[in-house]
């Protein structure tokens, strides 16, 4: 196996342990143990299918005995596919001639049956579904649990912090204060949104022969219901079928799903931005890790350093899922080969994805809050309260009120006793007055408490 440090991809080089189970669905023979499954499902599936009778159904032995070729489906056989693919030159052609040897050394399996293995498919019905498999798989049990990993810790933080105000910063100045709990609940309601628009995005499947017609299946079994055939076997693998395409499924619910994925990921970076601005601010602090070192040269550093590499992979991911939405979708007339090589890139998105997902995640768990930084900044800011002083004259009838506090405030220093002065000289009910003064940065924060709950 190739040393990780001579790997071409810093995905199967420096963050090979961090890919998880992704290796598993994307690598080359990961195409071929799905392929190797969608021929063997396919094989059985006509077995079943009554108006075919040149193939007989096979017993629950054979059956669970074809199944192991490709739940056992390693490196060596790997292997020996790639051997048979020098010959023929041809992938999916290869994994046929492998299943063919595999089943002519079975002595379980009926001879007559051979011919049926690839039976009327086309490369790409073997393919489209292989694909679909791989994603879905990979979407379950790679990247949806790290979401919600990630959200859930953005909820916790939300929650343990739900009333701790904080001031806002709207155009990077000073704005009305808010909590820094409810600014965390704000990112996981958007990215609770896309998991649930992710999740609804059907994963769809073709199996239709060379140009989306049947037309040799129809020609060896006219009397088989071919559209209700398919439709049952693409729906066994839990897929949505589609049965109206060219040669190629149409790969239009890629670029939904991969839209889908690209927009979480540019709330993630928003998330991971505003991190880096907090603690550049101070309102956070990262934890010290014993013998980490933030710089070569500064010894007092301590780098938000996983938002920054979080920022770094979603570039990259993103870049590859837009490309690959605007791309794989589009394919002169009944085929071309443009979008085959594309698909071997998918797991490339997905690897940098889930680098930036275990990148944030981690950052976040290392946040602790910086309270004497949040009080010191709403206590350097009075001029907020310029808001709800000028909303209440209004309330009140007070004339050019906007005008009044914009020049008692705009662009400067303000001390809670100016704003006092000014209350007092207002010819506003008394009851109005004291609501105001007793008003500080810290207790104006709305219904913030409440949004997180």
């Amino acid at each position: 196996m190739l040393n990780p440090l001579f790997a071409l991809s810093p995905l199967d080089g420096r963050y090979r342990d961090q890919m998880g189970h992704l290796p598993v669905f994307f690598s080359e023979a990961g195409l071929m143990e799905y392929r190797l499954k969608i021929e063997i499902e396919y094989l059985i599936f006509l077995s079943e299918w009554k108006d075919i009778p040149q193939i007989k159904p096979f017993s629950k032995k054979l059956k669970d005995r074809l199944r192991k070729l490709y739940v056992d489906f390693g490196i060596h056989q790997a292997e020996a596919v790639k051997e048979i693919e020098k010959v023929t030159s041809h992938d999916v052609k290869a994994i046929e001639y492998f299943l063919r040897d595999e089943l002519n050394n079975l002595s379980l399996f009926p001879e007559s049956a051979l011919e049926f293995i690839h039976f009327c498919c086309t490369s790409e019905d073997i393919n489209n579904l292989s694909y679909a498999l791989m994603i879905r798989d990979a979407v379950r049990k790679e990247y949806l649990p790290r979401v919600q990993s990630l959200i859930s810790q953005l909820a916790r933080m939300a929650r343990q912090w739900k009333s701790l105000p904080m001031l806002s910063m709207t155009h990077g100045q000073a704005a009305t204060p808010t909590t820094v709990g409810k600014e965390l609940m704000v990112f996981v309601k958007r990215m609770e949104r896309q998991v649930e628009q992710i999740k609804a995005v059907k994963i769809m499947g073709k199996f239709s022969g060379a140009t989306g017609n049947w037309n040799a299946h129809m020609v060896a079994y006219p009397q088989v219901n071919w559209i209700s055939f398919t439709r049952q076997f693409v729906r066994s693998l839990k897929l949505e079928p589609n049965l109206t395409t060219t040669q190629i499924e149409s790969h239009d619910w890629d670029a939904e799903l991969f839209d889908a994925i690209r927009r979480l990921n540019s709330i993630l970076l928003d998330l991971n931005r505003d991190m880096w601005f907090y603690i550049s601010r101070g309102v956070f602090q990262q934890k010290v890790v014993t013998g980490e070192i933030g710089s070569s040269t500064m010894p007092h550093k301590v780098n938000p350093i996983n938002f920054e590499n979080a920022e770094g992979n979603i570039d990259l991911a993103n870049a590859l899922l837009m490309r690959m939405a605007e791309r794989l979708p589009v394919s002169r007339m009944q085929r071309d080969l443009s979008d085959s090589t594309v698909q071997r890139s998918i797991g490339i998105a997905f690897g940098y994805t889930v680098l930036a997902l275990d990148s944030c995640l981690k950052g976040l768990t290392k946040l602790s809050v910086n309270k004497q930084k949040l009080e010191y900044e709403l206590n350097s800011n009075w001029e907020v309260l310029a808001e709800p002083i000028q909303t209440i004259m209004r309330m009140y009838g007070v004339t050019k009120a906007y005008e009044k506090l914009k020049e008692l405030t705009r662009g400067k220093m303000v001390e809670q006793q100016d704003l006092v002065d000014f209350v007092d000289r207002l010819k506003i009910p008394k009851e109005a007055k004291e609501r105001l003064k007793v008003l500080t940065p810290s207790t104006y924060v709305g219904l913030a408490e409440k949004l997180v709950e």
